[in-house]
């Protein structure tokens, strides 16, 4: 006959190896999931994308240094990216040329900018 006590062991016993078999480990796979890109790299490619978005031909793409640029009908487009010593970026748009042209270029630019940076 088994004792009280050893039944109540037992069943205990159990239930904490059912427990312990419910839970469930998740591991990343190997190799499946990259770093996110950088604030720099990522303010640099949406300015370089929305000039483009906007016509504008790069001519001159230097991401070392921050600065992309390029024309559209006569007009120059420069993009310049700085990063700023609190982690930020400061991303900058300037025009020249004949701007008369299409006043409006440098507007579009930056609102192409803002949404693909999700603003």
């Amino acid at each position: 006959m088994i004792q009280k006590p050893r039944i109540s062991a037992l069943l205990t016993g159990m239930a904490l190896a059912l427990g312990l078999a419910g839970c469930t480990y998740y591991q990343t796979a190997p190799g499946v999931y990259a770093p996110a890109p950088s604030a720099f790299e990522r303010s640099f490619s949406a300015a370089v994308g929305a000039m483009e978005d906007e016509g504008v031909q790069i001519v001159n793409l230097d991401r070392a240094a921050g600065k992309a640029s390029g024309t559209r009908g006569g007009i120059s487009v420069t993009a310049t990216v700085q990063p700023q010593a609190d982690t930020g970026v400061r991303v900058e748009f300037n025009t020249s040329g004949n701007t008369a042209a299409d006043p409006t270029l440098i507007n579009r630019i930056t609102s192409r900018y803002n949404q693909r940076m999700g603003r």
